[in-house]
Protein backbone atom coordinates (compact mmCIF):
# COMPACT_ATOMS: atom_id res chain seq x y z
CA UNK A 1 0.00 0.00 0.00
CA UNK A 2 1.41 3.35 -1.05
CA UNK A 3 -0.97 5.55 0.96
CA UNK A 4 -3.53 4.98 3.69
CA UNK A 5 -6.77 3.49 2.39
CA UNK A 6 -8.77 6.70 2.81
CA UNK A 7 -6.11 8.63 0.88
CA UNK A 8 -6.22 6.12 -1.98
CA UNK A 9 -10.02 6.33 -2.12
CA UNK A 10 -9.91 10.14 -2.00
CA UNK A 11 -7.36 10.22 -4.85
CA UNK A 12 -9.44 7.78 -6.92
CA UNK A 13 -12.64 9.76 -6.33
CA UNK A 14 -10.86 13.04 -7.17
CA UNK A 15 -9.60 11.50 -10.42
CA UNK A 16 -13.11 10.23 -11.19
CA UNK A 17 -14.52 13.69 -10.51
CA UNK A 18 -11.96 15.32 -12.83
CA UNK A 19 -12.73 12.74 -15.49
CA UNK A 20 -16.40 13.78 -15.52
CA UNK A 21 -15.16 16.86 -17.38
CA UNK A 22 -14.85 14.70 -20.49
CA UNK A 23 -11.61 16.38 -21.51
CA UNK A 24 -10.74 13.73 -24.10
CA UNK A 25 -14.17 13.29 -25.66
CA UNK A 26 -15.85 16.65 -24.91
CA UNK A 27 -18.69 14.86 -23.11
CA UNK A 28 -19.36 16.41 -19.71
CA UNK A 29 -20.65 13.62 -17.48
CA UNK A 30 -21.79 15.86 -14.63
CA UNK A 31 -24.60 17.96 -16.03
CA UNK A 32 -27.50 17.31 -13.68
CA UNK A 33 -28.32 16.88 -10.03
CA UNK A 34 -29.00 13.22 -10.81
CA UNK A 35 -25.42 12.90 -12.11
CA UNK A 36 -24.13 14.30 -8.81
CA UNK A 37 -26.39 11.88 -6.93
CA UNK A 38 -24.92 8.96 -8.90
CA UNK A 39 -21.37 10.16 -8.30
CA UNK A 40 -21.97 10.60 -4.56
CA UNK A 41 -23.55 7.16 -4.36
CA UNK A 42 -20.72 5.52 -6.34
CA UNK A 43 -18.00 7.08 -4.17
CA UNK A 44 -19.87 6.80 -0.83
CA UNK A 45 -19.73 10.49 0.09
CA UNK A 46 -21.55 11.06 3.36
CA UNK A 47 -23.01 14.16 4.94
CA UNK A 48 -25.62 16.72 4.09
CA UNK A 49 -26.83 17.41 0.57
CA UNK A 50 -29.00 20.10 -0.97
CA UNK A 51 -29.69 18.24 -4.24
CA UNK A 52 -29.99 21.53 -6.11
CA UNK A 53 -28.43 23.44 -8.99
CA UNK A 54 -26.14 25.41 -6.68
CA UNK A 55 -24.63 22.17 -5.36
CA UNK A 56 -24.24 20.90 -8.93
CA UNK A 57 -22.45 24.10 -10.00
CA UNK A 58 -20.12 24.07 -7.00
CA UNK A 59 -19.07 20.47 -7.69
CA UNK A 60 -18.65 21.24 -11.41
CA UNK A 61 -16.38 24.21 -10.61
CA UNK A 62 -14.20 22.12 -8.28
CA UNK A 63 -13.23 19.82 -11.17
CA UNK A 64 -11.18 22.50 -12.92
CA UNK A 65 -9.08 23.26 -9.84
CA UNK A 66 -8.48 19.56 -9.21
CA UNK A 67 -7.44 19.08 -12.85
CA UNK A 68 -5.02 22.00 -12.57
CA UNK A 69 -3.43 20.52 -9.46
CA UNK A 70 -3.42 16.97 -10.83
CA UNK A 71 -1.58 17.88 -14.00
CA UNK A 72 0.87 20.33 -12.40
CA UNK A 73 4.42 19.02 -12.16
CA UNK A 74 5.45 21.69 -9.64
CA UNK A 75 5.17 20.34 -6.10
CA UNK A 76 5.14 23.88 -4.67
CA UNK A 77 2.09 24.77 -6.76
CA UNK A 78 0.30 21.57 -5.70
CA UNK A 79 1.11 22.23 -2.04
CA UNK A 80 -0.11 25.82 -2.34
CA UNK A 81 -3.31 24.65 -4.07
CA UNK A 82 -4.00 22.01 -1.41
CA UNK A 83 -3.39 24.58 1.32
CA UNK A 84 -5.78 26.99 -0.39
CA UNK A 85 -8.54 24.36 -0.60
CA UNK A 86 -8.07 23.50 3.07
CA UNK A 87 -7.98 27.13 4.21
CA UNK A 88 -11.06 28.02 2.14
CA UNK A 89 -12.98 25.34 4.00
CA UNK A 90 -11.52 26.21 7.41
CA UNK A 91 -10.54 22.55 7.56
CA UNK A 92 -9.88 20.99 10.95
CA UNK A 93 -8.69 17.38 10.54
CA UNK A 94 -10.24 14.85 12.91
CA UNK A 95 -10.14 11.08 13.23
CA UNK A 96 -13.57 9.51 12.64
CA UNK A 97 -15.20 6.09 12.19
CA UNK A 98 -18.46 5.52 10.32
CA UNK A 99 -20.28 3.28 7.85
CA UNK A 100 -17.93 0.32 8.21
CA UNK A 101 -14.78 2.37 7.71
CA UNK A 102 -12.07 2.12 10.34
CA UNK A 103 -10.37 5.21 11.69
CA UNK A 104 -9.73 7.78 9.00
CA UNK A 105 -9.47 11.53 8.60
CA UNK A 106 -12.25 13.99 7.93
CA UNK A 107 -11.38 17.64 7.86
CA UNK A 108 -14.88 19.07 7.61
CA UNK A 109 -18.11 18.43 9.39
CA UNK A 110 -20.87 16.45 7.66
CA UNK A 111 -23.08 19.54 7.42
CA UNK A 112 -20.66 21.44 5.14
CA UNK A 113 -21.62 21.71 1.44
CA UNK A 114 -20.85 18.69 -0.72
CA UNK A 115 -18.34 20.53 -2.93
CA UNK A 116 -16.49 21.73 0.16
CA UNK A 117 -16.28 18.20 1.55
CA UNK A 118 -15.09 16.91 -1.85
CA UNK A 119 -12.47 19.67 -2.11
CA UNK A 120 -11.16 19.00 1.38
CA UNK A 121 -10.94 15.24 0.85
CA UNK A 122 -9.01 15.80 -2.36
CA UNK A 123 -6.77 18.38 -0.68
CA UNK A 124 -6.02 16.07 2.24
CA UNK A 125 -5.07 13.34 -0.23
CA UNK A 126 -2.86 15.78 -2.13
CA UNK A 127 -1.19 16.68 1.16
CA UNK A 128 -0.23 13.01 1.56
CA UNK A 129 1.02 12.87 -2.03
CA UNK A 130 3.22 15.94 -1.51
CA UNK A 131 4.48 14.79 1.91
CA UNK A 132 5.39 11.37 0.48
CA UNK A 133 7.16 12.96 -2.50
CA UNK A 134 4.89 10.92 -4.81
CA UNK A 135 3.61 13.64 -7.16
CA UNK A 136 4.65 11.43 -10.08
CA UNK A 137 1.83 9.05 -9.20
CA UNK A 138 -0.74 11.60 -10.38
CA UNK A 139 -0.93 10.95 -14.09
CA UNK A 140 -2.74 11.56 -17.34
CA UNK A 141 -3.63 8.49 -19.41
CA UNK A 142 -0.88 7.58 -21.92
CA UNK A 143 -3.36 6.62 -24.66
CA UNK A 144 -3.15 9.00 -27.61
CA UNK A 145 -6.91 9.54 -27.66
CA UNK A 146 -7.51 9.91 -23.90
CA UNK A 147 -6.76 12.66 -21.42
CA UNK A 148 -8.39 11.15 -18.33
CA UNK A 149 -6.40 11.36 -15.12
CA UNK A 150 -5.60 8.51 -12.77
CA UNK A 151 -3.48 7.72 -9.75
CA UNK A 152 -0.75 5.11 -10.17
CA UNK A 153 -0.88 2.99 -7.04
CA UNK A 154 1.26 0.18 -8.48
CA UNK A 155 4.36 -0.80 -6.54
CA UNK A 156 6.72 -0.15 -9.42
CA UNK A 157 5.03 3.05 -10.63
CA UNK A 158 4.25 1.46 -14.00
CA UNK A 159 0.56 2.19 -14.56
CA UNK A 160 0.29 4.24 -17.73
CA UNK A 161 -3.37 4.07 -18.64
CA UNK A 162 -6.56 5.22 -16.90
CA UNK A 163 -8.05 1.77 -17.31
CA UNK A 164 -7.85 -1.52 -19.19
CA UNK A 165 -9.84 -0.22 -22.17
CA UNK A 166 -7.23 2.40 -23.04
CA UNK A 167 -4.37 0.01 -22.37
CA UNK A 168 -5.87 -2.72 -24.55
CA UNK A 169 -6.76 -0.32 -27.36
CA UNK A 170 -3.22 1.11 -27.39
CA UNK A 171 -1.59 -2.33 -27.30
CA UNK A 172 -3.80 -3.65 -30.12
CA UNK A 173 -3.00 -0.59 -32.24
CA UNK A 174 0.74 -1.08 -31.62
CA UNK A 175 0.46 -4.78 -32.50
CA UNK A 176 -1.39 -4.01 -35.73
CA UNK A 177 1.17 -1.36 -36.64
CA UNK A 178 4.01 -3.85 -36.10
CA UNK A 179 2.21 -6.50 -38.14
CA UNK A 180 1.53 -4.16 -41.04
CA UNK A 181 5.15 -3.01 -41.00
CA UNK A 182 6.44 -6.60 -40.94
CA UNK A 183 4.28 -7.54 -43.94
CA UNK A 184 5.90 -4.92 -46.17
CA UNK A 185 9.00 -5.87 -48.11
CA UNK A 186 12.22 -4.24 -46.96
Amino acid sequence: MVFAHDTEVALASAAALVNTLGVHDSTDRLTSVDDVDDFVRTWDFTGSRTHDEAELQAVRELRHELLRLWTCADVDVVAEGANHLLASAAALPQLVRHDGWGWHLHATTPDRPLATRMAVEAAMALVDVVRSDELGRLRVCAADDCEDVHVDLSRNRSRRFCGPTCGNRTNVAAYRARRSGAARPA
